[in-house]
Order: C-alpha cells, then structure tokens, then sequence
C-alpha cells in the first residue's frame, strides 16, 4: 500500500511538473522567439533582463522536478517496463540533460549580456555563440517533446511490447533519437527552424519512431 502511495504521489508531481515544463517550453519556442524576431533592441534587451531570467526558473526546475519523479516511477515499475516507456524516458532524459547542460548555461551568458547593456555596459562577444546553441537545444526539446509525450501515453494504453521481446527494434529506436540528439549538440536546426517546422517534423518523428517499434 505504501509503495502504491509513493507511486501514486510521484506520477501526480510528473503531471504538475511536467505541464509546467513543457508548457514553458512550447512558450519559448512557440512565442517568445517569434517576439523576438519582430521586437527592437531595447524590448528584447528589457526582456531577457527581467522576463526570461523568471521564465527560465520555472523551466529549468520544472524539468528536473519531473525527471525526479520520473526516476521514482521506474525504480518502483522497472520490471514490467515496455519498449514505450524506454522510448518516451530516454526523450525524457534528453530533454532534461538539455535544459541543464546547453540551454541553461548559455542562456545564462546571453542573460548576463543584456543585464551588462541594460546597466549601460557592453554586450558579452559570447552572447552571439551561445544563442544559438540554446536555441539548437530548445528547438531539439520541442522536437523530442512529441514523441516525448506519446510513448509516455501509449506504454498504458497502447503498448508495443516488452522491453526484451522487442529489442532489436528498441535499439534501433534509440540509435535514430541519439543521432537526433548528436545533431542538437554539434548541428544545425535545418528543418525544426520554424514553428510549423519542428512541429510537422516531431509528428513525424513520432510516426516514424512507432513504426519501429510496431513492426520491427
């Protein structure tokens, strides 16, 4: 009965968290970026000072509170763990390592840049090298997040089986969302550069992850 507790409280913090993660996330990518590429230099040096810094707290701790909870979920359901729920907490993981190894970290230089010219200094050269790099990151995020949240769905409702009876095609599940993760590290955005661009391909990405799983 206590581990049912546990397990219950944990999922019920994965959803709070989670929502507040990825609703940060969409908002980001979906809203503050093309703000961004239509504001003046005084608006958006204004807002990386006071509005993003606030933004990024909720965003950066919302990620690590649901990675938290979802680590207490598997360590309770690790043996009846499906292809699924490997497939949407690898995403998971991803996203989470993410948030707190690239898109923090340079979000806190360009951060730092505009505060130094809202208090009448210069702008930090890296500021230019680290944008990109966060936003590489966040639009790979937001990729992910769709297949993200499907096989976290359709491990309950839809399975595609268990982890050993459906290893080759886990495998190769993985070996595509690593090479996806390669590029969010040393690539390129190409076609996830645009809103309808990330969305049609993390839709796709999840079409194509499925059909690894269900008929490999």
């Amino acid at each position: 009965m206590e581990v049912q507790v546990i397990d219950y409280l944990a999922k019920w913090g994965h959803y709070l968290a989670g929502i507040t993660w990825i609703g940060l996330l969409y908002y980001f990518n979906f809203v503050q970026t093309e703000y961004f590429k239509e504001a003046d230099g005084d608006a958006r040096v204004d807002a990386f000072s006071k509005l993003v810094p606030r933004a990024l707290w909720w965003f950066r701790w919302g990620a690590m509170l649901t990675f938290l909870t979802g680590l207490i979920m598997l360590g309770i359901r690790g043996a009846s763990s499906t292809a699924d729920i490997i497939v949407g907490a690898v995403l998971g993981t991803l996203m989470f390592l993410n948030v707190w190894l690239i898109i923090w970290p340079n979000q806190r230089i360009v951060i730092a840049s505009n505060q130094a010219v809202a208090g009448g200094g210069e702008a930090d050269p890296a500021a230019a090298g680290a944008a990109p790099k966060a936003g590489l990151a966040s639009r790979t995020n937001t990729l992910f997040s769709i297949p993200m949240l499907y096989f976290m769905g359709s491990s309950a409702h839809l399975s595609n089986g268990s982890i050993g009876g459906n290893s080759t095609a886990l495998i190769i599940a993985l070996v595509l969302i690593a090479a996806l993760q390669g590029n969010a590290i040393f690539g390129k955005q190409g076609p996830i550069t645009t809103v309808k661009g990330v969305v049609t391909c993390g839709f796709g990405l999840t079409l194509v992850l499925w059909a690894i799983l269900a008929f490999i």
